[in-house]
């Protein structure tokens, strides 16, 4: 279901004051205009028994489980902190600024113009502060969290009464293996509705969530994207491999792409499981004498532009196998044969290559 188109901003809060009255008053939600992922948090909220008029408490969570939270996400903090900045830049004229926090929804960093004299941002922008859904009801952070998409929330769109004094857009942010570790935020207090920040807001959380994929230790960075199409580092996806091709890590592009799991183990899948080519070839491809992007096909048989890139920390990596690139062409023919089910044109169409080639080079081995 879309997000409803965005009224002038009297008109905006008008249909945000009639959506409250037809669900905290008439205890319906058929006539709404809410975003369903707002919708979907206001029915959590009152699942939990809470009441819009109740006060919020703005807690922050103990010592030593904020001191937990910083040294836990020290990676992602890292990785943040110059993103961050930029942010930060960019909303300088706004009176926006940035928060980021855990998957529990506890503040962990803040960043841009925090007015600490006003009690309002103070509540919210300090680190250790607990502002999941149970806490503090609907905000972007909660919204976020739970349904792990971007969100625009504006004045009394958030749950408690309390709240309704922020604008607010918010990203979830994934890990290298695809687990939701946190989320970004942007809120303003008593401010213009600026719907377009859950644009800056979701662009900077795909650019940590690459920064922290390049911070850990890999062999080799893949990096995809559809033919045709320019590789460049936020739009791409990225997949890092160690060094006998296993997938240490990627990014969400790439788990769209190619359909790439989300496991909370790397080195669970190979880089055979999702090129139908010889692996060996991918690594040979970073080579310096190479260098260029490649045309790879996947085993549903499209294909994807590949630029591997070995790690700059160690040589070219060289794939780890006995097997000749002859024998491996061999293998590879084998087993899309046997995922077709002996079917040779679906082989050959998988694969980019004539029946004839298939039949000659099983052939040769």
């Amino acid at each position: 279901m879309a997000t409803p188109s965005l009224p002038p901003s009297t008109d905006r809060l008008a249909l945000i004051e009639s959506a409250r009255n037809s669900v905290f008053v008439e205890k319906a939600f058929t006539t709404t205009p809410l975003d369903p992922v707002i919708e979907r948090s206001w029915r959590r909220c009152l699942g939990l028994g809470y009441r819009p008029e109740e006060r919020v408490s703005f807690a922050a969570v103990s010592k030593s489980a904020t001191a937990h939270a910083l040294e836990v996400n020290r990676p992602l903090l890292q990785a943040a902190n110059p993103i961050m900045a930029q942010m930060a830049h960019a909303m300088a004229m706004t009176r926006y600024f940035a928060i980021l926090t855990d998957a529990r929804g506890v503040v962990i960093d803040t960043s841009g113009p925090i007015d600490r004299s006003d009690s309002r941002v103070n509540n919210i922008a300090r680190i250790g502060v607990d502002l999941s859904e149970e806490a503090v009801g609907t905000t972007a952070i909660g919204a976020a969290l739970a349904d792990h998409q971007p969100v625009w929330l504006h004045r009394g769109e958030h749950f408690f009464a309390d709240t309704a004094i922020y604008s607010c857009a918010g990203a979830p942010l994934f890990g290298p293996q695809g687990q939701c570790i946190g989320m970004l935020d942007l809120t303003g207090v008593d401010v213009p509705e600026r719907p377009e920040l859950k644009h800056l807001v979701e662009q900077s959380a795909r650019s940590i969530e690459n920064a922290l994929l390049l911070q850990q230790p890999f062999a080799l960075l893949l990096r995809l994207n559809w033919p045709g199409r320019e590789l460049s580092m936020d739009t791409d996806g990225l997949i890092t491999l160690d060094a006998e091709g296993f997938v240490s890590g990627s990014n969400g592009v790439a788990r769209h792409l190619i359909h790439l799991p989300v496991t909370r183990n790397a080195g669970s899948v190979h880089c055979s499981d999702l090129f139908a080519m010889p692996w060996q070839m991918v690594f040979d491809s970073a080579r310096p004498s190479n260098g260029m992007p490649i045309e790879a096909p996947l085993w549903s048989g499209l294909r994807v532009r590949l630029l591997a890139l070995a790690s700059v920390d160690q040589p070219a990596p060289v794939a780890k196998t006995e097997k000749t690139l002859r024998v491996a062409e061999s293998d590879l023919i084998r087993l899309t044969l046997a995922k077709t089910k002996g079917n040779v044109a679906e082989a050959a169409r998988i694969l980019g290559i004539s029946r004839a080639t298939i039949y000659r080079k099983l052939t040769d081995h």
